[in-house]
């Protein structure tokens, strides 16, 4: 029997957990407190949903990102009332903006226990102001039929706005009068003896999987045809089905003879060979003010957001190309306020009318500079890469793009590891997976996103530098709890070193102190009060060999120690250099 029929509280949440269940439901991740116990009860109880207990609620709510990221599908987070819900909030902004189904449950006081000094009582309503896609507070738990299925209805609107018309959070606030453990109420076993579990639940079975598949727009391929100045611009990308994604935009790509500037932390530098004219190194080809203006476009199709690149970007602005922006997203996705015209369409739908290529046609004068362009510079980047014994930041990104197992799932760092993978990871046929959390750009929750990513599926890598980390580490809790393998690749540069590529660099003090903020804190220590394995890289051979084959269980981290200040001095010497020596006529 689905239903708990041991009091009042009990129905509600059993019902609730059973309808989110039958809708799809598979994981929750509850928080501990005691005003949720109803629904502490009732989802550690049930036996299709996996239950896990999180301690901290900025972790936990990351873990769930995670969780969501990988499967596509919305998990529910819970916790008490007061200021535990709070914590909820960095992830809820990345869930927004990175468009990501989580279902937020906070539980509180009745009415009559608000604002009264009750205790562990803030105001709840609209806790997250407008980031959810839906926020409501349901009515306290009753056991009248009209009500159970006003709970019923409720939900199912909730679970569809987590993925309808454009996936993110929704919150629902759950007050629950006393008792709240289990005990038990004669009126609620009497309601046990009339109330018809399948007629109740059954047609939810019946209940569209979404989102939904809209109409596309038409599009003007015959312009895009006629253009033999046009780009493709793709930017971070987290479809489901990476090969899908890949193969559509490879083939508008040989249909229009464009080429793909392809953000490292979509999956297209993965599957290479889908793409013959994929672009890597556009930021350090773009640094060339020469090549820049005679590679200027008349069309671009952006698909999704932007690549990271400030020299992309810049070059956009100044060139001002016809955009179609091309997302299946509702949001605003052109920061550069260009003559940009969008096709809110997925990229499938855009790909999938154009005829087959049935033979590759000679590519075009523009075509053909911008394949010479990224040939000599991945050359001169694989060169020099190659050449570098000693252990910098720069190189790591270079080093594993060539090197972990196929298929495994990366989880990106905010802050220089992103940056090093639009600048350095080298395309290849791997179907790395990257993940990232670039809705919001922060650093919180960094280590809970990528063991919620690496929860019960292939053993991932994480990337990191020491602050995004340390930021994070009450996500080692989560040890005891994570089924699967999690490799952390830690950069030791002991600060920020993305602060040491800015202006305000220049201006120390207060730059080491207030920006660079080092910590100097021993890795090995840390690692060793939360039981999690350490080893610190002394060559890139080493971790070469501890990166395939990946363990099948376990955390471990692997700490690469580099020099902040010289990282930034390479970069600003070696970027100078591969603009202006390294693309050969």
């Amino acid at each position: 029997m689905p239903i708990d029929f041991r009091n009042t509280n009990t129905v509600w949440a059993s019902i609730l957990v059973e309808t989110f269940q039958r809708l799809g439901l598979t994981t929750a991740i509850v928080c501990p407190g005691s005003r949720s116990t109803p629904l502490t009860v009732a989802f550690a109880s049930h036996p299709h949903v996996e239950a896990i207990p999180i301690l901290d609620e900025r972790s936990a709510s990351f873990f769930a990102l995670g969780q969501a990221k990988q499967t596509g599908k919305p998990v529910v987070l819970v916790c008490t009332s007061g200021t535990a819900g709070a914590n909820f909030y960095p992830a809820i902004i990345e869930a927004r903006e990175s468009r990501v189904p989580l279902l937020i449950l906070t539980a509180d006081r009745p009415p009559e226990l608000r604002d009264c000094h009750s205790g562990q009582t803030i105001d709840q309503i609209k806790l997250y102001g407008h980031y959810p896609n839906w926020q409501t507070e349901l009515a306290t738990p009753s056991l009248e039929l009209k009500q159970l299925r006003y709970l019923r209805q409720t939900l199912i609107y909730a679970w569809e706005k987590t993925l309808f018309p454009v996936p993110g959070p929704v919150h629902l606030n759950l007050p629950f009068r006393d008792p709240l453990a289990p005990l038990p109420e004669p009126k609620a076993a009497h309601l046990a003896a009339t109330f018809q579990t399948e007629e109740f639940f059954t047609h939810l079975s019946l209940y569209p999987q979404f989102p939904l598949s809209s109409p596309s727009p038409p599009f003007p391929l015959h312009q895009w045809q006629n253009c033999q100045r046009g780009i493709i611009i793709a930017g971070v990308a987290q479809p489901q089905n990476s090969r899908d994604y890949c193969q559509a935009i490879g083939h508008l790509s040989k249909t229009l003879n464009w080429p793909v500037l392809a953000e490292g932390l979509s999956p297209l530098r993965n599957y290479a060979d889908l793409n013959p004219y994929l672009i890597s190194t556009y930021d350090f080809i773009l640094r060339n003010s020469q090549i820049a203006e005679n590679l200027t476009p008349e069309m671009a199709i952006q698909i999704g957001e932007l690549p990271t690149s400030k020299t992309l970007r810049s070059w956009l602005e100044t060139t001002q190309p016809l955009t179609f922006l091309v997302t299946d997203s509702d949001r605003n996705l052109d920061p550069l306020h260009g003559r940009t015209i969008p096709l809110r369409m997925a990229i499938a739908s855009l790909a999938t009318p154009l005829n087959p290529v049935e033979t590759n046609p000679p590519p075009t004068p523009y075509l053909q500079q911008w394949c010479n362009s990224e040939r000599h510079t991945r050359e001169a980047i694989d060169t020099t890469m190659a050449s570098i014994s000693d252990l910098i930041e720069p190189k790591v990104v270079w080093l594993i793009s060539q090197h972990l197992p196929p298929e495994t799932p990366l989880f990106i760092a905010n802050s220089m590891p992103v940056r090093d993978m639009e600048y350095f990871w080298k395309p290849g046929n791997r179907h790395i997976q990257p993940f990232v959390n670039r809705g919001a750009n922060g650093i919180d929750g960094t280590l809970s996103t990528a063991l919620g990513i690496a929860h019960r599926h292939q053993s991932s890598v994480m990337l990191t530098g020491d602050l995004a980390l340390l930021h994070d580490t009450n996500g080692f809790l989560i040890r005891q709890y994570f089924q699967g393998h999690l490799t952390i690749i830690l950069i030791n540069n002991n600060g920020g070193g993305i602060f040491g590529m800015l202006p305000i660099a220049k201006f120390d003090p207060p730059f080491t102190e207030f920006f660079a903020t080092p910590q100097n804190i021993n890795f090995a220590r840390l690692c060793a009060g939360y039981d999690i394995e350490h080893q610190m890289i002394d060559s890139w051979h080493q971790l070469e060999s501890l990166l395939n084959p990946l363990p099948r269980s376990g955390i471990r981290v692997l700490e690469v120690k580099s020099d902040r200040n010289l990282d930034v001095k390479w970069r600003q010497d070696q970027f100078q250099q591969f603009a202006e020596e390294m693309f050969l006529p």
